[in-house]
Parts: C-alpha cells; structure tokens; sequence
C-alpha cells in the first residue's frame, strides 16, 4: 500500500523537528538542568496545543508532584507543605531559569521522611492491633489533611496499617475456621488457632509487605524521582505527552513491539536476590531448559568478559542490563537454586516475542457455519522496522487463514485495546474496503491529512463486527470510527469508548546535543497532532458510540479521556470525501434487531445491576477497623453478590476451535495450548462474543458480495 505517512513516522518528524530546533545551544553541564531546558524546548516548539508556563501551570505542576510524592499523606507534615507552598507560583520561573530549588526541596525531604517512614512502620507493627475498639478509616487519602505533628502522622501511620492488617486478619480467619471444620485424621492443616496468634500473622504479613515496599523505595536514586518531576510537568501539556527515562523508553519498545532480545525471563527483586518469578513461552531460557521459576541469579558474565559480575543487590534494572543482550551473543548466569545449590548455566540470546501482544484467532462454529474471532490487544509494530512484525500484517494473516477454514463472518474484538500505531490502523481498516480515507490528521500549523488506503484489494468482505469497550482507545477508535462511518463493520458495547483523538510522535532527546557526556537522556513522548473521523468528527472526549449498547463492568467508572487532567478539546472539521459500502441489505435492520435482543437479556441486565452495585461499593470511603463490624460488611457484601455469580456461569452455547497452524504448533507448546483454552473457556461465557455472532448470521450481502465470498469458500 502506498501511503502518505511523511508527518507520522518518528524519523521524518524527527529531522524535520531538528531544522528548527537546534537553532538553541544546550551546554549546561548539569543533567538535570539540561534536561529541564531540553523538554521545555521540545514542547514549547513541537506539541499540538503548547500551554503558558505562567503562574497557573507553576500552581498545577507544585500540587500534582507533592500528591504524586505522598498520595497517602504519610510522609509530609503540614509544615513541610506550608515551606513548600513558597514555591507554588514560582515554579514556571524556575523552570525558565533552569533553577532546580523547589525540586531538590521536596526530594530531599521526602527521602528524609521515607527515613522516619522506615522507623514508624516497625514501631507500629511491633504492638498488637486492637480489632475490637470502634475506630473507622476514610480511604479517600486525597481528601485528608496534612499531619501536624509527628504524634498525629505516627497515628495515621498505625490506622493505615491497621487497614492492612484488619484485611489479613479476615482472611487468616476464614482460613483457620474452613481448615477446623475440615479437619480429620487424615488431612491436618496446620495454622495458628488463638486469636492472639492469628493477630501476630497478620502484622507480621503487613510487615513483610511493607519490607518489600521499603526495599524498592531504596532502589530508587534521585534521577528517577527527577524523571517524575519531569513527567509531572509535560502531563501538564495534556495526559499523554510524558516523558521516558532510558528504562522506561525499554520498555516502551517492547510494549509496542512485543518482543525484546535477551533470555526471556521475568524477573523481580526480593531480598536483594533477582529472582525468575516466570519464563516466556517459545524464549531462550524456556527451550534451554535449565534455568527455574524461583532461581536466584547472583552473578552474571558476559562471552567476552573473563571475570562475572555480582548482581546481588543491585537496581533490578541495571541487572536486566546485564542480562539482556543482542541476539545470538551468549551469557553465563551464576544461580543459587531453591534448594540452595549453586549452578553456572549459559544461554544463547535471542529475540523473544511476548505472545500477549499478537493478534491470535479462533474459529467460532453455531448450527454448522462457521464464523472467526480475531482478538487484538493493541496495535503494534516494530519502531525499528516496521515490515518485521505488525499488527496489519498478522491480522491479514488471521484472516486468510480463517477464510481457508470456511468463515462466513468476522467479530474483531478491540476491547481493552488501548491503541499503538496509526499506520497499522490504517492498513487494517483497508483490509475491509476497496480503497479510502480511513482518518484526518490535523497538525499545529492547521495543515490537515488524510490517510488513505490506496489498495483496491479487499481482504475480507463479508458480514464484519467490531467489539469495543471504555477501554478501547487510539488506533482502535480510529479504526472503530472508519467501519461505522463507512457502515462497513457494526459496532457492539459500550456507550462509548476511552475517547483519545491525539497522536504521539516519540522524540529522541539525544539528537540535539552535538558533545555529550552525561548519558543517555531519555525520550520525550509528545502529542503533535489530533485525529479526526473521515466524516469529520472527532473522537477526542467523546469517543466512539457503539451501534448497540452493551453495559459492561466499566459502565460506571471514570477510566475515559474525559476523567483525566488537561485533556484536549473537542472539535470537529471538515468530513472528507468517501463513500459508503454498498455491502449489506439490512444493515440498519440488523442494528434495530440487535438493540431489541438486547433489551429482553436477563444477563445484560444482570450486567448492568452489577456494574452499578460497583460502583457504589467504589465509592463508599469508610472502612470501619473493628473487626466485627468489617465482618459483617464483607459477609454483608458476599451475600449480594451471590446474584452476580451467574456472570461468570453463562454458556453461550458456541463452539471454539483453534487453527490448524497452532494445533500444530501446541505438539510441542504446551504452554500455548493451555493459554488458548483458558481463551475459549471465556470467550464460552461471553454474552458480547454470542451477540456478535448472531448480528453476522443477521447481515445480509448484497447479491454481488454474496457471490463473492462463494468464489472465496470455493
């Protein structure tokens, strides 16, 4: 396909940004000034929509980073904000001036506090909680005020952990009363029977948490409570734009890529140990076979070193550093096994694909027709070479494959598919009509896009339902957008979906320091153009409105675009020129068919009871702390929602196969085919997935599709 992508592609942007932003000289020789001074930059030239940084920006950055700093309000006392507050309009002065003071003030506090914070927690846990005395807490911590004194934050320290171990408490109870009445001669569980000692277990698990908590809060270094100070002031921009420290932007690429060159292991910190908690399916470490979910990895060495390096303490990411490495290059991990003995193995790197990104298929059989569901959870693609894997050209593989099969109607579920690449979601929704615009892209300077799909090759075009939910962002209201407007595809679920009309461009830091001996310094993720329907609307805030309604779980919960600070306005311009597909005969009838089903469903009701039951219990903040009473609200509580456990026991009467290419592939991934089953085991109970089915056995093709797809099947 031949497309216009020249303002979308992070390369393009990047040299047409370079020519108008390196007139700047950047040679602070400290980081963090310079770094304050690159974004700045960035931003002030290159966002959509750049803010003032005046005197409310300044109040704005000086609340969100304290809150962000100490959401539980357990650290700062009312004093440490009250010397704080002398900096809550000067912060857009220090910013232009590269002045660091109100930062280094609160980090250097904080870290003071933390210290206090240490002490506090082991004080409190030391002494017996009193589950018996009326005392209540109102988890809603940003409405609480600041400690005054360090006897009131020791005492918000104890109700606060108090609430943590009342929890623990239940459930040992519970636990110690089913292991009582099952007990028998044969089968003796062992578990604390008094009270007293059940009180014990549950402090001590509170203070195994928080040991935890305080473990990874020492990792931390003052560069990564900057990065969040830097992130507080580009979110300022709009909810986006955010800014990547060197791990961070890692992690980025695999989140859009899906796969990484290393050992594929997942790896986490305890005690100072880097320990295996998992391993990939189809990685390196997975077919070596001897590396252990529980393994500690104490020292690692590369091919070309003599001498390994202990990793015994250190940041979990400048561990994963170690560990990771280019493809084909080995490395030799030093393990303490669970059972105490200690191995040196050596793996062979390679590229290693997180299976959960890709789109993955099944076949849906009802009264012998067969239809296909395609699932994709978000719109990735390579940002180093984009015709390696993506999103477009796997779903076109799905459907080819499913086409071979005998599918007489597509469902494409983007439910929870938070988006990715515009082009991939170009490129699909081409998948589905002879040629187009797909989306309007407008851009600071009023300049106005169309991306088109210029390929008259229709991939698949028979009966097509695209599923979303309030989850359902970016790419996926793009493409969502695009098959209603051309009322190519009918959309199932939610009211409306998340409501993000903005595109990301990232942009390497790096580029505009000529001599540079500090380091990486990170990326700016940066929100330079808006997206607009082809009939000219925009999806921003508002989103994209289902054809038929299906409440969900979310229904009622503030998760959209609309619910976050400093999100763009909506607008709207001018539609662009398409026409609509002349495919069905009935596709405003089949709608109408849909909505009337839908409105006779005991279990959409059932649905909607339970998202409202919810979403009360999410907004109901006091929590009492005597044990009886947070008793009788749990029992209370366990008790309504014994009607909901029908949700989850509904049979959707259909059947799930998957394709011939994974049959195949799980003779020897067992790993993948327990994966797929626990897949069909839910697609089996949903309603959305059933609903879908029965609107493509609804659609009717005009006599040329209809023809069409024979000669296909054929």
């Amino acid at each position: 396909m031949k497309k216009n992508f020249k303002l979308l592609l992070l390369a393009v942007f990047v040299a047409a940004a370079s020519c108008s932003f390196t007139t700047k000289e950047f040679n602070d020789p400290n980081k963090d000034k310079l770094l304050i001074d690159l974004i700045t930059h960035v931003l002030q030239k290159g966002h959509y929509d750049a803010k003032d940084i005046d005197d409310n920006f300044s109040e704005n950055i000086y609340n969100d980073f304290i809150n962000g700093m100490d959401p539980f309000k357990r650290y700062f006392l009312a004093s440490d904000v009250e010397e704080f507050s002398v900096y809550k309009n000067e912060i857009d002065d220090q910013i232009k001036n590269r002045d660091l003071t109100f930062f280094n003030l609160v980090y250097t506090r904080l870290i003071d506090r933390i210290e206090k914070g240490k002490v506090l927690y082991r004080e409190v846990l030391n002494s017996p909680f009193d589950f018996s005395k009326e005392e209540t807490i109102n988890a809603e911590y940003d409405k609480l005020e600041y400690a005054t004194s360090n006897k009131e934050l020791k005492n918000r320290w104890r109700m606060q952990l108090k609430f943590s171990a009342i929890s623990n408490y239940y459930d040992l109870i519970e636990n110690n009363e089913k292991s009582t009445e099952n007990d028998s001669d044969e089968t003796k569980v062992e578990a604390p029977k008094s009270k007293k000692k059940l009180e014990e277990a549950a402090r001590k698990t509170t203070l195994t948490s928080l040991d935890e908590y305080f473990e990874f809060a020492d990792d931390l270094e003052r560069k990564d409570y900057f990065a969040v100070f830097l992130t507080t002031i580009v979110e300022e921009f709009d909810p986006h734009t955010e800014y990547f420290a060197p791990p961070d932007m890692d992690r980025f690429d695999l989140r859009m890529s899906g796969k990484l060159e290393g050992i594929g292991a997942r790896l986490q910190k305890k005690n100072d140990y880097i320990k295996v908690v998992a391993l990939i399916s189809g990685g390196p470490a997975w077919r070596a076979e001897e590396l252990e979910v529980g393994d500690a990895i104490v020292k690692v060495k590369q091919e070309d070193e003599e001498e390994p390096v202990s990793i015994v303490g250190m940041r979990i990411d400048d561990a994963i550093k170690l560990i990771k490495g280019p493809k084909g290059t080995n490395v030799t991990l030093t393990l303490k096994r669970v059972d105490g003995q200690v191995e040196d193995i050596t793996i062979t790197r390679d590229i290693v694909e997180i299976e959960e990104t890709y789109a993955k298929s099944t076949l849906i059989q009802k009264d012998e027709k067969n239809y296909g569901l395609i699932n994709l959870p978000q719109f990735y693609f390579d940002m180093e070479n984009y015709k390696s894997r993506n999103a477009a050209s796997d779903i076109k593989k799905e459907i080819i494959s499913l086409k071979k099969q005998g599918m007489q109607g597509l469902v494409l579920d983007l439910r929870n598919n938070g988006g990715g690449s515009l082009r991939t979601a170009v490129e699909i929704g081409g998948l589905f009509i002879k040629e187009g615009p797909i989306v309007q892209v407008a851009s600071n300077d009023s300049e106005k896009e169309v991306l088109k799909d210029e390929d008259d090759e229709i991939v698949w075009d028979g009966p097509l339902v695209i599923l979303v939910n309030e989850l359902s962002a970016s790419a996926s209201e793009i493409l969502a957008a695009a098959m209603q407007d051309y009322k190519r595809g009918i959309i199932i679920g939610s009211k409306q979906t998340y409501g993000k009309g903005t595109v990301q461009n990232v942009i390497d830091l790096n580029q505009w320091l000529r001599k540079n001996d500090m380091g990486d310094m990170g990326a700016l993720k940066l929100t330079t153009q808006k997206f607009y329907r082809v009939n000219g609307g925009s999806t921003q805030l508002e989103g994209v409105s289902s054809d038929v309604v299906m409440p969900d779980r979310y229904s009622y919960m503030e998760i959209g675009e609309r619910d976050y600070d400093n999100p763009l306005p909506y607008d709207k311009i001018e539609a662009a020129a398409y026409e609509i597909w002349d495919g069905y005969v009935d596709f405003d009838a089949t709608i109408s068919k849909s909505i009337a089903r839908m409105a006779k469903s005991e279990q959409l009701m059932l649905i909607e009871e339970n998202a409202q039951w919810v979403k009360k219990r999410r907004d109901e903040n006091l929590v009492s702390l005597n044990f009886n009473d947070y008793k009788n609200e749990i029992e209370k509580r366990k008790e309504e929602t014994k009607k909901f456990e029908a949700i989850n026991k509904y049979d959707n009467k259909l059947s799930y196969q998957s394709l011939p290419y994974e049959v195949e592939l799980m003779k020897t991934d067992t790993t993948l085919s327990e994966k797929r089953k626990r897949w069909h085991k839910s697609l089996a109970k949903d309603i959305y997935v059933e609903e879908a089915v029965n609107v493509l056995e609804d659609l009717k093709l005009s006599n040329i599709r209809s023809s069409k797809v024979a000669d296909i099947k054929n």
